[in-house]
């Protein structure tokens, strides 16, 4: 029986540089930013040895102080209702994530959208009152997010 793995929240000052370099090396490659493991190691100086022995056992926190958010909506089947919220969303500083629409159904169309808020973001309720606001939204739910 293979013994489940135990994880540990640390500082990254408590550890030795090339944890963070092998993140860094991961999220170049992720985001394009490096062709190739190679290319990525040698960007963050590091070696491919290294790179490999950790690439698949140190990650960042998913939670990064940035609050995942999801709204529910109903709007209606008019021009630019949807692009008014989602606007309204990327111009409050959040980023969005998943947008999901389905056909209109006696003109209103369900659509979900996640984003993830930032510290510069306006507060979830400044934002909840400022989509309530906009034209064309028949209902608004809050499904994630505080």
């Amino acid at each position: 029986m293979q013994d489940t793995p135990k994880f540990l929240l640390v500082d990254t000052g408590a550890l030795p540089p090339v944890f963070l370099k092998v993140v860094e090396a991961k999220e170049m490659l992720a985001q394009g930013l490096a062709k190739n493991s190679s290319e990525a190691v040698k960007k963050v100086g590091i070696s491919r040895s290294a790179f490999y022995k950790y690439k698949d056992r140190v990650y960042r926190p998913a939670g990064d102080s940035r609050q995942l958010c999801t709204f529910s909506f109903s709007l209606r089947d008019e021009p630019g209702v949807l692009s008014r919220v989602i606007n309204t969303i990327a111009n409050s500083g959040a980023n969005i994530l998943t947008i999901n629409q389905s056909i209109p159904i006696d003109g209103v169309a369900p659509v979900t959208i996640s984003f993830r808020m930032g510290s510069a973001c306006l507060p979830l309720e400044e934002l909840t009152e400022e989509i309530g606001q906009l034209g064309g939204i028949v209902e608004l739910k809050q499904l994630l997010g505080e």
